[in-house]
């Protein structure tokens, strides 16, 4: 993802800015999907594994990138609150 871009995201919700998941939390993330039951803001399941996300600062809420593109839709964040063993930072 283009830094330039990265340095103006941010969430739509909280204006909070986004940064790259890491690795380590797209682990964690992508075995709370595999493992059933991550759902989004709008409760519908997330049942693909994610290549990419973005972060709040917060670290409260993820976005998914689909190839290349950040899907910055409330609906479609996913709370972090639901996944065990979320990396703090």
């Amino acid at each position: 993802m283009d830094h330039k871009l990265l340095d103006i995201l941010v969430c739509p919700a909280s204006r909070q800015p986004l940064a790259l998941l890491s690795k380590a939390g797209l682990e964690a993330l992508n075995r709370a999907v595999a493992g059933g039951g991550v759902t989004r803001v709008d409760d519908s399941v997330q049942t693909e594994p994610l290549q990419a996300a973005l972060v709040t600062r917060d670290r409260k809420r993820v976005y998914r990138i689909d190839d290349g593109i950040p899907v910055l839709l409330v609906e479609e964040a996913i709370p972090t609150g639901q996944i065990d063993g979320f990396p703090a930072g």
